[in-house]
């Protein structure tokens, strides 16, 4: 399974948006802020992610994007099939299983395609929203805006938390391993 850079874009939003569900809707332009998204693909995303019915659009003033239904009801496994496709290797489930009794000789490679498949999904299919946002704190970017005396040291901490997501999330994104 490979999560492409646009899946990790609506998991990073998604979460963000769970972490809110309470405040009502948000603003893309603070989505993007506070995830370092790219404002113009974000806006793409939760249009899609909005006609799967996952997220629902508010106007007006206080509009923006909010959750469709609870946290604890949107499972990782719902996002990744909408933006990405299949969990398997190649193509889903029922392909695997088509494999394994067609090619006899490469069976048993099948098999374990299917079975980490099988392990992926339900890591996925049992993984909530609400799961991920109760692992640990985030740091929101709109609450550590430089105040007035600490302007450095805020916003050195800004430019590490980039650097780092920089550096590790396209390895993930691109399913490359690095020693």
């Amino acid at each position: 399974m490979q999560v492409s850079q646009k899946g990790l874009y609506a998991l990073q939003a998604m979460m963000m948006l769970a972490r809110r569900y309470a405040q009502g809707a948000i603003r893309i332009r603070d989505i993007a802020y506070e995830e370092n998204l790219p404002e113009k693909f974000l806006e793409l995303i939760l249009l899609e992610l909005k006609n799967a019915r996952l997220v629902e659009s508010v106007r007006g003033a206080k509009g923006g994007y909010r959750l469709r239904r609870a946290p604890s009801e949107i499972r990782l496994s719902e996002i990744i099939r909408l933006i990405d496709g299949p969990l398997a290797p190649f193509g889903d489930a029922s392909q695997l299983r088509v494999l394994i009794n067609r090619d006899a000789e490469h069976s048993a490679l099948y098999r374990v395609f299917l079975e980490v498949r099988d392990a992926v999904a339900k890591i996925l299919e049992n993984t909530t929203l609400a799961d991920l946002i109760s692992r640990g704190p985030a740091i929101s970017r709109l609450d550590s805006r430089p105040k007035d005396g600490d302007r450095k040291s805020s916003a050195r901490k800004i430019v590490e938390r980039k650097r780092v997501k920089a550096s590790v999330l396209p390895v993930l994104a691109e399913g490359e391993v690095h020693d």
